[in-house]
């Protein structure tokens, strides 16, 4: 399983390169939206774990431009300042899940375990 982390904070990055290549996952790694998108049209990815405000383009942007390519993909909205706002956007938009920051590293793997665990139910059937 493959899953693109989006993040502008390199300390943000790192730990979640380290936790989910711990539990065996393939991890590519972008600065911002942008980026991510770019990766995201060129390889094949089973989930997105973007943090929401990041400077060029912000995770809500890159989940709308996902969206926009047809792509039903999962993604996975990280933030740090947990509005309301935000929190029904991303859900509007199609976000699987909404994670507060600081990580909780349990919480993490759980989350991920159980969207990809889904994504595979959904494709199977």
């Amino acid at each position: 399983m493959k899953i693109l982390v989006v993040d502008d904070e390199a300390g943000a990055r790192e730990l979640f390169q380290s936790i989910l290549t711990d539990e065996g996952y393939e991890v590519a790694l972008a600065v911002n939206g942008e980026e991510a998108l770019a990766l995201f049209k060129n390889g094949a990815f089973d989930l997105v774990v973007t943090d929401i405000k990041m400077p060029v383009m912000d995770g809500l942007q890159l989940l709308q431009e996902i969206r926009n390519t047809g792509s039903k993909i999962d993604v996975i909205m990280v933030t740090a300042y947990g509005e309301v706002e935000s929190y029904l956007k991303a859900m509007s938009l199609g976000a699987a899940e909404y994670i507060n920051k600081p990580i909780r590293i349990k919480e993490l793997k759980r989350i991920v375990t159980k969207v990809l665990a889904e994504r595979k139910t959904r494709s199977s059937s």
